[in-house]
C-alpha cells in the first residue's frame, strides 16, 4: 500500500481494478483512504486529493468533536452499553465460571477474586462477541436472500478505523466487536453495506442505487451510528 503525505494528513492509497477514483475519511478516527484505477499514476492521485483538501480536514473535525467514552475500568456502577442501551455494571467475585449474565437494567460480571482488569475485559469481550454474533447470523441469512448475495463467512475483529469491511474474492465480510454496544438499526446497516459490496467493491453511484433500493433509509442509519460516542482506544488485552 501506497501512502501521500499532505501536511500532516496520511493518506492510504489503494489500487484497485476499478474506473474511477473514490476518497473516504474513515470513523471513528478520521483516517483517511483512496482508492484509484491500478494504472492510475501517484501524481495525479496526490493532485485529486489536494483538491479534496478542505472537505478531508472538515471530515477529520467532526469525528474529533465526536463524543468519547470514558476509559473502562471493569468496577461495579460503571455505565456499559449494550445493543445501545445503557446498563450499570455489577462485578460479583465468586468461585467457579466466570460469566456475565443481563439482568434488567444491569450487567452482572462473574469473576474470581482478586480479578485484574484483563482478566475482567477478556470475560466482557467474550460476552460481546457471542450476542454480536446471534444477531449478525440473523441479519446476514435475511439479507443474503434479499440481496441475492452469498457470504460464506463473518468475522468479528477489533478494529480502529472501520465498522465493517468485506473480501470480494473470498465472499466474506468482517465486522467490529464495538458494534455490540450500537443499536441493533446500525449493525443491520453496516451488515447490509458489506453485503452490498460483494456486488460492488466501490462507493459509487451503482452502490449507492443498491443501498437506497435494498434499505431506503439507510442514511439516517448511519448518521446515527457517526452521532454517537466512540471508545477510548486503550486495547492492551
Amino acid at each position: 500500500m501506497q501512502t501521500i503525505e499532505l501536511g500532516n494528513i496520511c493518506i492510504d492509497v489503494v489500487k484497485k481494478d476499478i474506473k474511477n477514483i473514490h476518497l473516504s475519511v474513515l470513523p471513528p478516527l478520521g483516517k483517511v483512504r483512496v482508492s484509484a484505477p491500478s494504472k492510475m499514476n501517484l501524481d495525479t492521485i496526490r493532485v485529486f486529493t489536494i483538491s479534496k483538501l478542505r472537505w478531508i480536514r472538515k471530515q477529520q473535525q467532526q469525528f474529533a468533536e465526536q463524543k468519547r467514552e470514558k476509559p473502562r475500568k471493569y468496577i461495579s456502577g460503571e455505565s456499559h452499553y449494550l445493543k445501545g442501551k445503557r446498563y450499570l455494571l455489577k462485578v460479583i467475585e465468586r468461585k467457579g465460571k466466570q460469566e456475565v449474565k443481563l439482568r434488567h437494567n444491569r450487567i452482572e460480571l462473574y469473576v474470581r477474586h482478586n480479578s485484574n482488569f484483563e482478566s475482567r475485559a477478556i470475560v466482557m469481550e467474550k460476552w460481546y462477541r457471542s450476542i454480536l454474533a446471534e444477531y449478525i447470523n440473523v441479519f446476514v441469512e435475511k439479507w443474503e436472500k434479499k440481496i441475492g448475495v452469498n457470504c460464506s463467512e463473518t468475522k468479528i475483529r477489533k478494529m480502529r478505523t472501520l465498522w465493517g469491511s468485506c473480501n470480494n474474492i473470498k465472499k466474506t465480510i468482517t465486522l467490529n466487536l464495538e458494534l455490540s454496544k450500537k443499536p441493533l438499526e446500525c449493525l443491520e446497516y453496516i451488515i447490509v453495506h458489506e453485503l452490498i459490496h460483494l456486488i460492488e467493491r466501490s462507493h459509487n453511484h451503482k452502490f449507492v442505487a443498491l443501498m437506497d433500493k435494498h434499505m431506503s433509509d439507510w442514511r439516517s442509519r448511519r448518521d446515527l451510528l457517526n452521532r454517537l460516542p466512540v471508545r477510548h482506544y486503550d486495547w492492551g488485552y
